[in-house]
């Protein structure tokens, strides 16, 4: 990379936090709701659950309401033989959710390097499959809104990355750039492919261990990266 960039876009999930954890910590919540409160056991929620997202996705197609997690408790519910259980396919919902923030943390410097973009002048957008609603909650939650002032959801653009109207949508909504354009994503195929095909974007791949990344062959980034901090030298190193 020998210039600094004119827009950053970012993925959000597992690239500015871990997802793992705090998506595990939501689904012990919600199995342990659905055990207490429904007397369906853990074996038969899991079942169900699985048996219900593919179901959906499979419905669905890549789109931001295929993970929609209302969606799925619903049809898990139904295929426990509940029914569509409307209370309850709500209160999960909110169950699993509130657990998955609760264990979510941004990485280290996240909110440094995005106000190190905000003091440059350069705009950040948020570019991120799933529905607007849990996004825009992440942001609040996070207090990205302080240093974000857009986002682009795969609900609004109709389809999730690697589609182009992702990237197109995001360029849009600031009424476009002129010079380089970085996306900063985890995912090789969606985040890093997706968005040099869709904008020729240099693409920064965030990986959580560096001594274990193993690049794709169809879907190499430009530069690939471990901590925030690293990548703000980069970008001062720029300016």
């Amino acid at each position: 990379m020998s210039e600094a960039p004119s827009c950053v876009l970012l993925d959000l999930d597992n690239t500015l936090y871990e997802y793992d954890p705090a998506h595990t910590a939501g689904m012990d919540a919600v199995r342990e709701y659905a055990e207490q409160q429904l007397r369906i056991s853990a074996a038969d929620f899991d079942d169900c659950f699985h048996a219900a997202r593919a179901e959906i996705k499979q419905r669905l197609g890549p789109t931001g309401s295929s993970h929609h997690r209302l969606l799925y408790f619903q049809r898990t519910l139904e295929k426990a033989g509940l029914a569509t259980q409307p209370m309850n396919a709500l209160q999960m919902e909110q169950v699993y959710w509130s657990a998955f923030l609760s264990k979510a943390t941004l990485f280290d410097e996240v909110l440094e390097f995005l106000d190190d973009l905000r003091i440059a002048g350069i705009p950040a957008i948020i570019v991120t499959d799933l529905t607007a609603q849990i996004q825009l909650r992440k942001l609040l939650y996070f207090n990205l809104n302080k240093y974000v002032d857009w986002m682009v959801t795969s609900e609004e653009s109709g389809a999730d990355k690697p589609a182009i109207g992702i990237f197109h949508l995001a360029l849009a909504k600031i009424g476009g750039v002129e010079g380089k354009v970085w996306m900063i994503g985890d995912d090789p195929g969606k985040d890093i492919a997706g968005a040099r095909d869709a904008l020729g974007c240099t693409t920064l791949q965030k990986v959580h261990k560096l001594e274990k990344f193993t690049p794709d062959a169809a879907a190499t980034p430009d530069a690939v990266f471990s901590r925030f901090g690293d990548l703000r030298s980069t970008l001062t190193d720029l300016l």
